[in-house]
């Protein structure tokens, strides 16, 4: 049997994206779960943590949810001790919405198996391919992204 064709090897990478997102989307439904909150909300601690302290208009905008949805999601993060609320110190009629250290802590200890597993995988990886890899996910990343705005502005 010879050498797949760039053909073939792309579809078996091109079916195994939605298993593999599929099975993520699974995981983080367990763990949020566990955690008291919904997977919409992990992908907010996500943001808060990525990016920053954000009011509750910012975060509506950065996980395309309506403003009720968000203030049900922060409330759902308060009781679970996963976010604070701060008063803005340039402006104290906004309220920033922050990630919690303990918050973040609880998650990552969900998550350390898969990362313990992750870096066992890469390290099967030369430099130069995991150079490959990242370059993929950021170009998949972006793709998502450009798609997803398309789809919210074709409502």
């Amino acid at each position: 049997m010879g050498r797949a064709t760039r053909r073939e090897t792309e579809q078996r990478v091109m079916t195994a994206l939605p298993s593999w997102v599929n099975t993520i989307s699974q995981l983080n439904r367990v763990i949020a779960e566990r955690m008291g909150v919904t997977a919409s909300d992990l992908g907010c601690l996500h943001v808060l943590h990525m990016q920053g302290p954000a009011t509750a208009a910012e975060l509506a905008r950065a996980v395309g949810l309506t403003p009720g949805s968000v203030s049900r999601m922060i409330d759902r993060l308060d009781a679970a001790g996963c976010i604070t609320r701060t008063d803005d110190p340039e402006d104290r009629r906004r309220v920033l919405i922050e990630a919690s250290t303990e918050g973040l802590a609880r998650i990552a200890a969900y998550y350390d198996g898969l990362t313990a597993r992750s870096h066992e995988d890469l390290a099967e990886f030369t430099l130069d391919e995991m150079l490959v890899l990242l370059r993929f996910i950021e170009r998949s990343q972006t793709g998502a992204t450009e798609e997803l705005a398309r789809l919210r502005r074709a409502q």
